[in-house]
């Protein structure tokens, strides 16, 4: 293989290992179903009627006597109108209703075409930057992390650094980590890229999405000129035959996200969140690191971990959060949409709605991440996600009293468009380089 096809097949390996499968836009399909609300930003006051108007479409052209069913409803929550039409020109739009509180009304459409379903959906927003969280704030939520930052500087963290020449290009070194964690014996892996130029660097923590997954390190923005680090959280090596990670998240680490829900102390995202700070004392150990520019970067799970590093991590200069999860999980128990992963749904109400657990989540909600923030962030999200309704991420967001923009793009659902990820790597790599 020669320099230039070895150098293209690191950098696919990158994108598919790097890439939350969610994060990747929707394949196109020959029958595309359009839901668009009448206002053109998608946003709404409490008390305005809402319209959406939806377009069935084949080759470009409206769809003649097309079957549709409807739902529209506050977003998660059960629907208050549905119904089944046929499109005589493929076309109609229909009166959604509104909203008295802030919130999220979701319009979701299934187009019937030649005995296939076509489905999409458009959310418009009510008053999203007046949304509260329903999660509540422990006196003391501070003093739990101080004692958990304190109990990790006592365990060494046994750094071992394994060169992957393989994966190395002509600008950059790719190296397998471990690094030990939050106790003794536990371990935290990822890729670390850095340039090989002597000199010093700003460095990137890039932490994980949900699901378990091995990684192929962020060689892109280290060509760049910046040292990146793409941790896992499961404690496994993250170079290993990808059925090593099927087995494991149908097994093990199956429902992960609730193991120990009931003690603040044990709880699976306690190990996770002091994780990122150890992978920060490992950053900002190398020699190649220049000292003060640090930033983290992620979405939905990586969201989540974004805001809680860089509220706990004073290292910690700047951040990018996608769609960020674990954000007012709560908002079920209030009658609205709570975040990812949903522990307080009508399906899962039954097993979590304990005062142990309730107690629990206070202290992992990236809400009370989100009050502590200092440094300015990017953020980004669309209306119709499913999986971080916008009603949980606005709880967070809307909280953040530090530097903040929102990159709004509307239609997207637990995926980004390129401009999206262009727009945040530039204003992230400029921030970090100073300039």
């Amino acid at each position: 293989m020669n320099k230039s096809k070895h150098i293209l097949y690191i950098l696919l390996l990158v994108i598919f290992f790097s890439t939350d499968v969610a994060n990747c836009q929707p394949p196109n399909q020959l029958v595309k179903v359009l839901v668009a609300p009448d206002h053109t930003n998608w946003t709404y006051k409490t008390g305005e009627e809402a319209k959406f108007t939806i377009t069935v479409l084949r080759y470009g052209n409206p769809v003649p006597n097309v079957k549709i069913k409807y739902e529209i409803g506050p977003e998660k929550m059960e629907p208050v109108k549905r119904d089944s039409l046929n499109l005589a020109d493929g076309k109609i739009t229909l009166s959604g209703g509104t909203m008295k509180t802030p919130g999220f009304l979701r319009c979701t459409v299934t187009a019937f075409v030649d005995d296939k379903e076509y489905r999409n959906l458009a959310t418009a927003g009510y008053d999203p930057e007046a949304i509260k969280p329903t999660e509540k704030n422990p006196a003391d939520f501070v003093a739990f992390w101080d004692k958990a930052r304190a109990d990790l500087a006592k365990i060494p963290m046994d750094a071992k650094m394994t060169l992957m020449p393989e994966r190395c290009t002509e600008n950059v070194n790719v190296y397998h980590v471990n690094l030990q964690n939050f106790r003794v014996g536990t371990r935290l892996y990822g890729i670390l890229c850095v340039p090989k130029k002597e000199g010093k660097y700003p460095a990137l923590l890039r932490v994980p999405g949900a699901g378990v997954r091995p990684y192929g390190g962020d060689i892109g923005t280290a060509e760049r000129g910046i040292i990146t680090f793409e941790i896992g959280i499961h404690g496994i090596p993250v170079n290993l035959d990808a059925s090593v990670y099927t087995s494991l998240g149908s097994g093990i680490l199956n429902d992960y996200t609730s193991q120990n829900l009931d003690d603040r102390d044990k709880y699976f995202y306690k190990r996770v969140y002091v994780g990122c700070l150890r992978a920060n004392d490992f950053l900002t150990s190398l020699p190649q690191y220049d000292g003060k520019n640090l930033g983290v970067a992620g979405g939905s799970q990586g969201g989540a971990l974004s805001i809680v590093t860089a509220a706990l991590d004073k290292r910690v200069k700047y951040l990018v959060s996608f769609y960020p999860a674990i954000s007012d999980v709560t908002g079920y128990l209030e009658g609205r949409a709570g975040g990812w992963p949903h522990l307080f749904t009508k399906n899962n109400l039954t097993y979590n709605n304990t005062k142990e657990k309730l107690n629990t989540v206070q202290y992992y909600d990236v809400v009370n991440f989100a009050r502590l923030l200092k440094v300015p962030g990017m953020y980004s999200w669309g209306f119709n996600d499913e999986v971080c309704p916008p009603t949980s991420t606005y709880s967070a967001y809307n909280v953040i009293t530090a530097p903040k923009q929102l990159f709004l793009a509307l239609e997207t659902g637990h995926w980004t468009f390129p401009e999206q990820n262009e727009k945040t790597n530039n204003w992230l790599v400029d921030k970090l380089k100073n300039k």
